[in-house]
This record gives structure tokens, C-alpha cells and sequence, in this order.
């Protein structure tokens, strides 16, 4: 059952009706807005070390493209979105607690949270509908949730239903749902009509199950911002389709922080088929989301999934914050006693981001560190820091980093560490990874003349 079937089954009644078509600025109705191509129009564009940069949507510029999210500030960079999934908003504690997690985007709300208390916060919504008193904090609109999965790649006719409901595609065949595409255009027609920017979110039919031209139609039709989820580190049936699928040799291939990555890169490979870009989002989980599933993940894991996101380019992260398995169920986890063990985690990770958020919103630079291990190099204010962690095919252990452009600054500062590591004359440095999910961020100042 997919999490759409099982949110439903938790009586929090997912996606119901309405939501908005592409209708831009200076843009006829049903006309997609523009996005940037591949390039992000700064590729080859040299860094001060005579490197290219790696192809983006624009960061923070893109938004300015949306009177929603111009007005909320998203051009900022020192905002990064970080969001919570299908929250309920009630009450000033709802949102302190919500606040203190490093939380400032709700993505999908139930009918009954308080949309002025959202305003008044200073916060951010992207509901699947308008609800209630709905203004400024409504941002962007929410499509529908995996629709690649629930109702697979096609045009065929759909009944309306979600599952749980009945039957889904027309003709009805539950082994061969192929209606995903008509779902995706019949509710984003729904929507107003407003220039809010729409946004989806999608499972292992894209990341999976389909091929490039399937799943590339989910990314490029219908959307201005995208997230992709599939729960390395908990999900009992995504490490089977892991093994059957993509070949890998067992459960300890599956369950690792840097196949986060994996699932940016697949998007990012996909978004670029049009020659255009839009920001991508990464889903990390901080539960069980699963009835079926057999293990919680755990408050590294948690940290590590979102910085292998960062690192593969994220552009926000979205918080699953439902537990459907194991002996402790919420779907308020980073709220409540489910999430004692992961919330602290979640609290850390968020104030890197806020604390990075400058940094993590320039274009990343175009530069090769060698096997075995992940990594993002970015340039500010005249430093620059490399983000790293083990690859998916890398192990814990010790790790020698050749510097770009001949750089030696003497040594580099591990940020939230309290470290600082000696540079040889030949521009290299050693740390050490205790584990697949470990990761450090160093800030690299250069030598005068440098």
C-alpha cells in the first residue's frame, strides 16, 4: 500500500479536490511558466579557482519568478525551506514545537489547521487545496502524492478515486494502473488559478519501476518544484526492490544515508530532459513509516540521509512525520514522544541548514574528489566549503582530500566540530568517517594572494 493509501487509512484525509493550473505572470492559463535551462544560465561560468559550476535551477532566484514566494522572502539566501509533511496546525504550541525543530514550511495540512496562526508565525504552507482564511503563507500548491505509484504512467481515463476508494484507472486493471499522467493534469486543472507555483511529490515508480521517458513526464509536465521519497533506511519493500531491481547485493547496500542522494540524482537526471530545471527536495523519514516495516531509523541515519540530499543538491527538505509501525504510531512525531530519539537529531541538522543556508544556496562547483566518497564544493564571501560523506559504494575509514587550484591555506576549519585539520604543502588533508551515514563540513579560507 502506498503512503497515500495508509495516511487515508489513518483518517487524515489526504488530497482531497482542489488546486491550481499553471498560470504564470504574462502567461496564458494552462501555459507553463518558464524555468531555467539546463545550464541554469551559469554553467562554464568560471569559480575564482577556474572551475565550472554544476548546472542549477537559479537558487533562491528562482523563486522570484512566483508572487507568492517573492512576497514570503524565498529569494533570500539565507532562507532554505525545510519542511514537515501533513501536519495539523491547532493550537501556538503546535507551532513553538514546530519552530524549535528548525521547521518553516507545511507541506500539506489537514482542513482543520489554523492558516492565520500560520500567517502570523511567519511560516509557510503548500496545501493541496485552498483551506479556510488561506492567504500570504500559501505559497505554492500541492498536486498530489505519488501518483506514480498508486496510478502508474498513462493517459488512460481516471475514476476519481484515490486508493482505498475503489477502482482507480479506466478500463479498471489494478494490476496495470496507467492514469498517473490524467490524475496529474485533472488536479492540477483543479487549482486556482493564481501563479502560485505547483509542487508534487513522488515514490518508487519514479526512482524504480519506470523508465526514463515514464517518469520523465512525471517531473517535467506538471510541476515547479519536486521531491522524491523512498525510505532507504526503514522500508522493508524498498530494500527487496533494491536487491530485485536495481541488483543490489543485500539489506546492508540498502540501508545507507548516501542512497538519499541517489534519489536527487535521479530527479536531477530526469528534470533535465526538457532542458529546463526546477528545484528539487529531498524526503527524509523520522519514524516507522510503515506498518510492515522492522527497524526505526536512527537519529544519524536521520542526519546523514538529509546531508547526502544537501550534498546531491537538494534545495529543501521535507520531514515525513508520520509512524504507522512499531510500538510507538503518531503522526506528529517530531511533536511528540515517538520522536525522542530522532527529534534532537532532526533540531541539529536543521539549525546546520539555517546556519548554512547562505552558503548552501550558491551554485556548487564543478570538481572531482575521487571514488568512494560524496561530496559538494560551494564558494562564499571568499572562502569556500566542501560538504562530504562516504558514497554508496564508499566505506568508513580514513579519507585524503586534494584541495582545487593549488590552494593551501595552512589548515581547514571542521564546522560543529570544534576541529581544525593541518593542509600539506601540496594543497591535501586527511579526516577520518566513523560510519557510512558520518559527514563533516569544512570551510576553506585561502591564503592571502591565493
Amino acid at each position: 500500500m502506498t503512503r497515500v493509501g495508509r495516511v487515508l487509512l489513518a483518517a487524515v484525509a489526504l488530497l482531497a479536490a482542489a488546486a491550481l493550473v499553471w498560470a504564470v505572470a504574462g502567461m496564458s492559463e494552462g501555459e507553463p511558466g518558464p524555468r531555467p535551462t539546463a545550464s541554469g544560465g551559469a554553467t562554464g561560468r568560471p569559480d575564482v579557482a577556474g572551475l565550472p559550476r554544476v548546472p542549477w535551477e537559479g537558487g533562491p532566484a528562482y523563486y522570484d519568478r512566483f508572487a507568492s514566494t517573492k512576497a514570503a522572502g524565498w529569494t533570500n539566501p539565507a532562507f532554505f525551506p525545510v519542511g514537515v509533511w501533513y501536519e495539523s496546525v491547532i493550537t501556538q504550541d503546535d507551532v513553538d514545537k514546530d519552530v524549535e525543530a528548525g521547521i518553516n514550511t507545511y507541506v500539506e495540512l489537514t482542513e482543520t489547521s489554523d492558516m492565520a496562526l500560520i500567517r502570523r508565525n511567519g511560516l509557510f504552507a503548500m496545501p493541496s487545496k485552498p483551506l479556510k482564511d488561506y492567504g500570504a503563507e500559501t505559497v505554492a500548491w500541492l498536486i498530489t502524492d505519488e501518483a506514480d505509484m498508486w496510478a502508474g504512467p498513462g493517459d488512460d481515463g481516471w475514476t476519481g478515486n484515490f486508493p482505498g476508494e475503489g477502482p482507480l484507472c479506466i478500463p479498471d486493471d489494478p494490476h496495470k494502473e496507467r492514469c498517473g499522467y490524467t490524475v496529474m493534469k485533472t488536479l492540477k486543472d483543479r487549482l486556482p488559478k493564481d501563479g502560485r507555483p505547483h509542487y508534487a511529490n513522488y515514490g518508487k515508480g519514479v526512482m524504480i519501476y519506470q523508465d526514463d521517458r515514464q517518469a520523465g513526464r512525471f517531473l517535467n509536465d506538471y510541476t515547479d518544484l519536486v521531491s522524491l521519497d523512498v525510505y532507504w533506511y526503514t522500508s522493508y519493500f524498498a530494500c527487496l526492490d533494491g536487491q530485485n531491481w536495481l541488483h543490489w547485493p543485500g539489506e546492508e547496500r540498502c540501508r545507507r544515508a548516501a542512497n538519499y542522494g541517489l534519489l536527487i540524482d535521479r530527479q536531477r537526471k530526469l528534470d533535465a530532459l526538457d532542458g529546463k530545471l526546477q528545484p528539487i527536495w529531498a524526503f527524509v523519514e523520522v519514524g516507522r513509516p510503515a506498518a510492515e516495516d522492522r527497524r526505526q531509523i536512527e537519529p544519524d541515519e536521520v542526519k546523514g540521509a538529509v546531508m547526502s540530499s544537501l550534498i546531491h543538491g537538494a534545495r529543501g527538505v521535507i520531514y515525513f512525520n508520520h509512524s504507522f509501525g512499531g510500538p510507538c504510531q503518531s503522526q506528529h512525531v517530531l511533536r511528540d514522544a515517538c520522536g525522542v530519539t530522532t527529534r534532537p537529531a532532526v533540531v541539529e541538522v536543521n539549525r546546520q541548514i539555517r546556519q548554512l543556508a547562505p552558503v548552501l544556496n550558491t551554485q556548487s562547483i564543478e570538481y572531482a574528489f575521487g571514488p568512494g566518497v560524496d561530496t559538494m564544493l560551494k564558494a562564499h564571501q571568499g572562502a569556500y566549503y566542501l560538504f562530504a560523506m562516504p558514497s554508496a559504494e564508499g566505506r568508513p575509514g580514513a579519507r585524503t582530500f586534494a584541495l582545487p587550484g593549488g590552494l593551501s591555506p595552512g589548515q581547514v576549519e571542521v564546522l560543529f566540530e570544534n576541529r581544525r585539520l593541518p593542509v600539506d604543502a601540496s594543497g591535501r588533508f586527511t579526516d577520518t568517517f566513523a560510519s557510512e551515514n558520518s559527514y563533516h563540513v569544512y570551510r576553506i579560507t585561502p591564503s592571502r594572494g591565493q
